[in-house]
């Protein structure tokens, strides 16, 4: 028996087979689009945005008595963001002030003390020109009189007088000698002092600048600008030197990509290659980049432990090349790339082709 189609059969079959044809030339589309991709572009979706995040490091230990940042905030170069208790460190401060003080007015005594002595040995040295004249004098006096005896017109009285008195002048004139030399080497002693007394004025000066630098770390400013990411403290927490307390994007540097290429890939790349990547996020968007490095080594060379092939259990695996990739165009138009964003990469593959 003929089996009958009724019209409306008719007209679905119709639509089916359009709507098949339509399927297939789109896949059709489609896969000549994807090879053609694929023949003129080295890509990979092994990729990620990139960006200089610091931490927030602290110099100095203590108590956070203010927080001047909320997380995501944009900051500006200088900007305080943390403010330490400083009063231990002003204290510790002010002590070594109080010390270089010391040490200067002890060597202000020390100058006096020299500048007097130098007073006492001209003194000294006076008093050696007058009693070597006094002892050339009773010298001559006592010399003649030794004569006069000899000829019995002195007395032997009158004889011992003059050698008492030349005596007493010589006595008198080996103590200003003793009393000058007494006086030089009590200079150079004080002047020994000096030096200790200056080299700790240095030491201390030293210390103070330490202690300023102390004080200027309580307060922690952006070192450039940025935006601020991740806080980890609160007003009242305890911290101590070098802990991490918060971290900041550097805004003033460029932005990459790490793309992780097949060594296979990487045979016609060159530095300065054009690329064009698409971010996960902006599917419909393209930025431009440059190649600006390849890495001296695959990616699982840097690795914590490098995989050892002598030890026979070989097997080949394609490597990953790292390649970075700087993003082209103004800082507000790539700002919307947020670091650790998944990106497409493509290269064209004609740049350096002979």
């Amino acid at each position: 028996m003929k089996k009958k189609y009724s019209v409306t059969d008719r007209l679905i079959t119709k639509i089916t087979g359009w709507i098949s044809g339509i399927i297939v030339a789109g896949l059709a589309i489609w896969g000549v689009y994807t090879l053609w991709g694929y023949y003129t572009f080295e890509q990979t979706n092994d990729a990620q945005v990139q960006e200089y995040v610091n931490p927030v490091i602290s110099r100095a230990g203590g108590f956070i008595v203010a927080v001047k940042f909320e997380e995501n905030q944009h900051v500006k170069k200088g900007d305080t963001l943390l403010l330490i208790d400083n009063r231990e460190y002003v204290l510790q401060q002010e002590q070594t002030e109080a010390s270089v003080r010391k040490s200067q007015a002890q060597l202000l005594v020390l100058e006096s003390n020299i500048h007097t002595l130098e007073r006492t040995a001209r003194a000294s040295k006076a008093q050696i020109d007058a009693g070597k004249a006094k002892v050339w004098k009773q010298q001559l006096d006592y010399d003649r009189y030794r004569q006069l005896y000899k000829e019995e017109s002195a007395t032997k009285q009158q004889l011992e007088d003059m050698q008492a008195t030349l005596d007493v002048n010589t006595s008198d004139y080996q103590a200003a000698v003793d009393n000058y030399a007494a006086a030089v080497s009590r200079i150079e002693d004080i002047r020994a002092e000096k030096a200790v007394v200056l080299a700790e004025i240095a030491r201390l000066k030293a210390l103070l600048d330490r202690h300023k630098l102390d004080v200027s770390y309580t307060v922690i400013t952006a070192s450039y600008n940025g935006r601020m990411g991740r806080r980890t403290v609160e007003v009242g927490q305890m911290i101590d030197a070098g802990e991490p307390l918060a971290f900041i994007v550097n805004n003033e540097t460029d932005k990459w990509v790490v793309a992780n290429y097949k060594e296979t890939q990487v045979e016609h790349m060159r530095i300065g290659d054009s690329a064009i990547v698409v971010a996960d996020a902006f599917p419909g968007r393209k930025f431009r980049g440059t190649v600006i490095s390849l890495s001296p080594a695959t990616g699982s060379s840097f690795s914590l432990l490098p995989p050892d092939n002598s030890t026979g259990n070989y097997v080949k695996i394609v490597q990953r090349v790292p390649v970075r990739i700087r993003i082209d165009g103004e800082r507000k138009n790539i700002d919307v790339l947020k670091v650790g964003m998944n990106v497409n990469v493509f290269i064209p593959k004609q740049q350096h082709r002979d």
